[in-house]
């Protein structure tokens, strides 16, 4: 006699029958329990098929608050740092150098003596101007009392009164022309390098030495015609040196007018406390600051979608237990680092509303699409909030 194995459904056990009845009997046995069970099957799946195209309809975003902040509009320019004075010094008369009375490097005041020029033939000069000057006073004088006597003609007294103004002319000469061989500082700073020695001979081409006003630096740049209207005297400035330190500043002149070579207008500051590293003459990065918005509503630029109908931006609102997308028409303001001004038109815009952040001219979004809020990316918040 044959036998025969069953597997009955959902065990793990096997039954082996002898072919007849009894075979029959545990076949038709199994059938049954196999039919009861697809029922149960058959709806978990129909519920988990739901369930998938619900999640399908979801559209993921990624979102970020709309903040009210203070929104500044910058210009990075590169510029030249500059003392506040600085002059070369030579002198208005030749001669031979005596004495050098300074150091390089030196500080000095206003008026104090730097270089003697020899002023042997000068002084001499002077001497005799000055006796000529008191014999032409001297004349004068005897003229005026034989006037009172009527023992002189008024000529002759005229005369005399004009050789004593000439002689004072000059000994005033000589005498500026002797102060003139010492050459002093024109004001308060610090010396350069000096290019003489005693006992070089020196005319009004020779560069003695060089003096810089370093109380106060200033900076110059040149500034694109197209921000010049939003330029003035007192606009605030940043510059950035080779060490890193941020030194802030104001503008203290604009040029009135344009260049027509660089199309550009030149902007001189002054820096207010400036790091002993930065020296006349250095480059340094400017971050000139050309407008300023107080308080006002900003959202990074990714979230602006433009449209036919102007721009517009996507909030995220909550309908239920879904969250929906709500399209509101905005005016753009003001642009900085990646962030941009929202002015909503007709709709309110709070502050903290949730905005589709990323992606919104890719994503395929109407009004009343249900969303799949996500934060925005690290990376991206970075690049928002700086």
């Amino acid at each position: 006699m044959s036998e025969t194995v069953l597997l009955l459904p959902r065990s793990t056990h096997c039954f082996r029958f002898q072919s007849g009845a009894s075979a029959r009997w545990v076949a038709g046995l199994a059938l049954a329990g196999a039919l009861m069970t697809l029922p149960a099957c058959t709806q978990k799946k129909s519920v988990d098929t739901k369930k998938a195209a619900a999640a399908a309809q979801l559209t993921p975003v990624e979102v970020m608050a709309v903040e009210r902040r203070d929104l500044v509009e910058t210009l990075n320019l590169v510029g030249s740092v500059a003392a506040t004075e600085s002059a070369q010094v030579r002198t208005e008369i030749a001669g031979i150098v005596r004495e050098i009375k300074i150091d390089e490097g030196q500080a000095v005041k206003k008026g104090q003596l730097l270089v003697k020029i020899d002023d042997s033939e000068v002084s001499a000069q002077t001497e005799e101007a000055e006796s000529a000057y008191q014999l032409a006073l001297l004349n004068q004088k005897r003229s005026d009392s034989l006037a009172k006597t009527s023992s002189v003609t008024q000529a002759d007294r005229d005369r005399a009164e004009a050789e004593a103004r000439s002689a004072r002319a000059r000994l005033n000469l000589q005498r500026s022309r002797l102060e003139k061989t010492e050459i002093r500082a024109p004001f308060d700073g610090v010396l350069g390098s000096r290019a003489v020695s005693p006992g070089d001979y020196v005319n009004s081409q020779t560069v003695i030495t060089s003096v810089d006003d370093l109380s106060r630096l200033k900076i110059e740049f040149e500034v694109p015609e197209r921000f010049f209207r939003k330029l003035h005297p007192g606009t605030t400035f940043f510059v950035r040196t080779n060490g890193g330190a941020s030194v802030g500043g104001e503008v203290y002149f604009v040029s009135s007018a344009i260049s027509r070579e660089t199309r550009s207008s030149t902007v001189k500051g002054y820096l207010t406390n400036p790091p002993a590293e930065v020296k006349p003459g250095m480059f340094a990065n400017v971050e000139l600051v050309l407008e300023v918005h107080k308080g006002v509503l900003v959202a990074p630029e990714s979230s602006v979608l433009m449209t036919p109908e102007g721009a517009q931006i996507v909030l995220v609102e909550d309908k239920g237990a879904d969250h929906v997308a709500n399209f509101v028409k905005v005016t753009l303001g003001l642009r900085s680092k990646g962030m941009v001004e929202l002015i909503p038109i007709g709709a309110k815009l709070s502050e903290k509303a949730v905005v589709v952040a990323s992606g919104t001219g890719a994503i395929q979004l109407f009004q009343g699409a249900k969303l799949d809020p996500r934060p925005l990316r690290k990376e991206l918040q970075v690049a928002a909030e700086n």
